[in-house]
């Protein structure tokens, strides 16, 4: 997409897509998968109350995803620049599996480019170290704990633990539903429209600000100027979805946008994440020969 300021610039939306790092304010390195098997096993034992908090449902959660010593998930992802009309976007689509009681994740996937262009990326993350592969390059040494492998090392297992920070934020961020045919419960986080200086303390708005923030470099590469104190969100909402009985993680999903002033208009950034869990993994998560 072009513009026209003094001189023209092209917009370039990153090929990869920066993933959602479940772990928006922790700091330890990738911590991946959040689950919920498609055929559960066994229900969770009843709790000796019923659930009403959303950390009462957190706690249930993190319990019962611990029951498996691993978990599969399907992840798809989106994201796209518009201006005047015209849309660069990427898509991605991966599968991402994760250890429970260890810092173990491996992730494959392929993003595709709105001109049809794919590229292939690999991720492995062990303990505190990290190894990724991206096409036919050979896997290079990563810290997991830097910002872009945190947005790649997607990790729906953590994100319990961001809804609980989220939970006990001063304002009671969360809000908890459940569905009409009573199978699953929903844990929610939403915001509209509004400055980002507004929430920018928020642990959510904290997330998405770090999702953006490859593009934005692109973007101020490209000679657009991104200021944070000119970013509007426009809209953000962020859904943890439990089963009813079994309190094993279903869904997550991540759907933000922001609005970045340029020459008297927005240019808009758009970001949507889903991760469906398939169920329990019962493979050994490693790291690859020749890397170690």
């Amino acid at each position: 997409m072009r513009t026209r300021p003094r001189r023209t610039a092209v917009l370039v939306l990153p090929l990869a897509l920066s993933l959602a790092a479940c772990s928006a304010e922790a700091e330890e390195p990738a911590a991946a998968g959040s689950p919920e098997a498609a055929a559960p096993s066994s229900p969770a034992p009843e709790p000796s109350e019923a659930p009403e908090s959303p950390e009462d449902f957190l706690d249930l959660a993190e319990k019962a995803m611990a029951e498996e010593s691993a978990w599969t998930f399907s992840v798809e992802g989106d994201e796209g620049l518009t201006l005047q009309g015209q849309k660069s976007a990427a898509t991605y689509e991966g599968t991402v599996r994760r250890a429970v009681g260890r810092a173990a994740l491996h992730s494959q996937g392929v993003s595709t480019s709105s001109k049809g262009k794919k590229k292939t990326e690999e991720l492995y993350v062990v303990g505190e170290a990290g190894f990724l592969k991206e096409g036919t390059a050979d896997f290079k040494a990563v810290s997991p704990a830097d910002p872009e492998m945190r947005n790649k090392a997607e990790d729906p297992i953590a994100v319990v633990d961001e809804f609980r920070i989220y939970a006990q934020a001063a304002d009671g961020e969360v809000k908890v539903t459940e569905t009409d045919s009573g199978g699953t419960v929903e844990l929610r986080v939403v915001s509209g429209k509004q400055k980002l200086s507004a929430v920018r303390g928020r642990a959510w708005a904290k997330k998405a600000k770090r999702e953006f923030d490859p593009t934005a470099a692109q973007l101020r590469e490209a000679g657009i100027p991104v200021e944070d104190g000119q970013l509007t969100l426009s809209g953000l909402e962020e859904v943890l979805v439990l089963d009813a009985k079994t309190y094993r993680i279903k869904s997550h999903r991540l759907d933000f946008g922001f609005l970045i002033p340029y020459n008297g208009q927005d240019i808009a950034f758009e970001q949507q994440v889903t991760e469906e869990n398939q169920g329990p993994y019962e493979g050994k998560i490693e790291l690859p020969a020749g890397v170690r």
